[in-house]
């Protein structure tokens, strides 16, 4: 599959009127090439650590466009494996085959630490039935939300099922734009499973299983999260949760918390993450809860107020208050990403670089130039 590349040091971006510097070391691949398994384009990166600590990288295979799945007719939903913390890679498969007219798109991960099954969603169209029957009103696109589930780490997956109208509320129609985030959700500190849907134009909401996975419900008990577009929950440290959103316009990412998990939320625009309009991921890195010196969190995003390039990794210590370390690890295109942690302790990052769907790993210490390290093993 190819050696990595490494990135030389150099002393910022400025020319790009970005005053980050870039990482000193980067291991880089492309995982997706052009034209793998028969698709001349991928889009929308998902990746994951199993339990057993090998990666998974799940993505669009769009057979013969960029374009979204309301616009095109193949897309099927695509994943490599890694055993080596992404030094190599598996060949492409697949975990859809649909038919002409049906599609797959924006695939998410979560992964149960109990049992170790992980749960991939993604949105599902059928061209020639529910959208034809929609499109004259020209409103919107009655999505289904499809369900596959792997218990051997990502090599085989369960047959797909449909969970839209168990995790929707009831005020929501077919008529209104609804659809999971990319990327990934969370499973809480209790073992909830969590994850966040976008109700285009009016913000988001959550659903999850509280029996690992076995049936899936809207959560009650919280509210519509809002303004939000394309959104990442994560429980902080605190027992805090929160939302880091896509707010398409604001030049900048919005966060939203809960100390009620979720049933209120205080919102505010982050002017320190500055974001063009595109998904992006938070992920907790380390908690004192686990025996870590420091609560680490980190955001990967497109760090841009317009445009979709300057990949940036962000480091708080302070869930999110602040960013204590940030570095470029692209300077050029870069668009959704999503982000995990090796087995290792390295920081794994699987990103759109442009039409090349990249993946990169970088160590807390290039992060910090050598002023933070683990206290102890990395712990799964």
């Amino acid at each position: 599959m190819g050696a990595f590349l490494l990135f030389g040091s150099v002393h910022g971006t400025e020319k790009q009127g970005l005053k980050i510097p870039t990482v000193s070391k980067v291991h880089r691949k492309v995982i997706f090439p052009q034209g793998d398994g028969g698709s001349k384009y991928f889009r929308i990166p998902a990746i994951i650590t199993a339990k057993n600590g090998d990666l998974i990288a799940v993505i669009d295979a769009r057979r013969n466009t960029t374009r979204d799945l309301q616009h095109t007719r193949n897309i099927d939903i695509a994943y490599k494996i890694s055993t080596d913390n992404g030094d190599n890679w598996s060949e492409i498969k697949f975990m859809t085959d649909f038919p002409d007219g049906e599609v797959g798109s924006d695939a998410s991960l979560i992964l149960d630490r109990t049992t170790g099954k992980i749960f991939c969603f993604y949105n599902y169209l059928d061209h020639d039935t529910e959208f034809n029957k929609l499109r004259p009103s020209r409103v919107a696109v009655n999505y289904r939300f499809y369900l596959q589930t792997s218990e051997d780490h990502g090599k085989t997956w369960s047959k797909p099922i449909d969970i839209r109208d168990q995790v929707l509320p009831a005020s929501v129609t077919k008529r209104d734009f609804v659809f999971v985030t990319s990327g990934r959700g969370i499973q809480t500190r209790s073992g909830t499973l969590v994850h966040t849907i976008v109700h285009v134009g009016k913000g988001g909401y959550l659903f999850g299983s509280d029996d690992q996975g076995k049936t899936w419900a809207a959560l009650r008990h919280a509210s519509l999260f809002s303004p939000a577009n394309e959104s990442k929950i994560l429980e902080l440290s605190d027992g805090i949760w929160m939302i880091n959103a896509r707010l398409n316009g604001s030049g900048h990412r919005y966060i939203l918390r809960s100390n009620d998990n979720g049933k209120n939320w205080s919102g505010r625009k982050d002017s320190s993450l500055p974001d063009p309009g595109c998904n992006a991921e938070p992920i907790l890195y380390t908690s004192k809860l686990d025996g870590y010196k420091k609560d680490r969190l980190l955001f990967v995003n497109a760090h841009s107020s317009k445009g979709r390039k300057n990949l940036v990794l962000s480091l708080s210590y302070d869930s999110g208050q602040t960013w204590a370390h940030k570095k470029c690890i692209e300077k050029g295109p870069s668009g959704y990403s999503s982000i995990t942690i090796c087995k290792n302790g390295d920081i794994g990052i699987f990103f759109e670089n442009g039409t090349k769907m990249t993946f990169v790993r970088v160590t807390l210490k290039d992060l910090t130039d050598g002023k933070d390290k683990l206290s102890k093993p990395y712990q799964m």
